[in-house]
């Protein structure tokens, strides 16, 4: 089987930027943000079930789920979020394990925002963690998708904590330095990974494309 490194981190911790860097390496990245706003396209059966859930207002003026407008609903309201978790991660699952088997690769990445909140880190040979302070993420939130503070921190505080994902973590990024160290770090990490998922299929380990 494919050796599976499980990329997470808090939201605004950077995990879609230091996955870049890995696929400009040329490892597979599975990204299950991605899929999930696959999974909810229209035409798709799940995209039927949340408007049946949540009611024509979750659509937006293009036919597409208005995933802002949503996103307030659910971190205000816990039991919403469950049931939309319920209706998607089956679905979720199904699709990253059918593009993996698809993917191939020496080793993969999966980017999965809430491995420590589903307990997720017994379905992948090891958690990578991208990690900054809570008040960076905020900032970075709201730099990134605007709305307002409130609705900002309820993100932060539904996620795990900064102990827990540090306490399942393999391996850690901190993403507070610059670029050119995030980097390194990176490349760093690729050839430990290339050398354990060879060292699992008992092969000798290959040399990184971009050495």
């Amino acid at each position: 089987m494919t050796f599976i490194v499980g990329l997470t981190g808090g939201v605004a911790s950077g995990k879609s930027t230091v996955a870049g860097l890995f696929s400009e390496l040329g490892v597979p990245v599975l990204d299950t943000d991605q899929i999930a706003r696959d999974v909810v396209e229209p035409g798709q059966p799940a995209l039927q079930e949340v408007l049946a859930c949540f009611g024509p207002r979750a659509l937006g003026p293009e036919g597409r789920l208005d995933r802002a407008w949503l996103r307030q609903q659910v971190f205000a309201d816990p039991d919403l979020r469950q049931r939309l978790e319920a209706m998607l991660h089956p679905r979720i699952r199904a699709e990253l394990a059918r593009r993996s088997a698809a993917a191939g690769g020496t080793y993969q990445v999966w980017v999965i925002p809430l491995l420590v909140e589903g307990a997720g880190q017994d379905r992948v040979d090891r958690v990578l963690l991208v990690d900054c302070p809570p008040e960076i993420q905020l900032q970075r939130l709201l730099e990134r998708d605007g709305g307002d503070p409130a609705t900002a921190r309820a993100m932060l505080e539904a996620q795990a904590s900064r102990e827990q994902r540090h306490a399942v973590a393999d391996d850690l990024i901190d993403n507070t330095g610059s670029p050119d160290a995030l980097r390194g770090a990176v490349k760093a990490l690729h050839v430990r990974y290339l050398s354990m998922a060879g060292a699992r299929e008992g092969l000798p380990s290959p040399t990184p494309a971009s050495e």
